[in-house]
């Protein structure tokens, strides 16, 4: 059976993956550190994991497996659940794959290592538009449909 994992903390879609994963009646584990309020539907559980670096990462990581989706924008997670068979959308609706997942990891580090060597280097990354929640929500539609078929 397929189950949705949703790295909640910070995550912009929760509702959405909430609203999509209900229609296709697919249970949802929304995973985070705390100050999420819980949710009415019965499909869905916020598991709330202790304090700590990349606890609710690693929750995740030890049980999503083939057949179950991840959301996430934690690279090194979706690595690990790609590894594990799952499969992995970010919150704009791009996949995460064996084939491009290499490729994140090399980039996230890459940038990683520039804000590092300067330390005037601010975010530079885009904001969250709608069409960003639009590609979401058609990416992991077609994901679900593919899950439970």
């Amino acid at each position: 059976m397929t189950t949705l994992y949703v790295d909640a903390d910070a995550c912009p879609v929760k509702d959405e993956a909430e609203r999509v994963a209900t229609r296709h009646r697919v249970p949802v584990k929304l995973v985070c550190n705390g100050g999420l309020r819980l949710s009415q539907n019965p499909l869905v559980e916020v598991v709330i994991v202790p304090e700590g670096p990349d606890v609710a990462d690693m929750w995740i990581a030890d049980r999503a497996g083939p057949g179950d989706v991840v959301i996430t924008g934690d690279i090194p997670l979706a690595a690990k659940c790609v590894a594990a068979g799952a499969q992995v959308l970010k919150h704009d609706g791009e996949a995460l794959t064996q084939v491009n997942i290499g490729n994140a990891l090399a980039m996230r580090d890459l940038m990683q290592d520039l804000r590092a060597a300067d330390p005037f280097r601010q975010g530079g990354g885009k904001g969250f538009s709608k069409s960003d929640r639009s590609r979401f929500l058609d990416a992991l539609e077609r994901v679900l449909r593919k899950a439970k078929s």
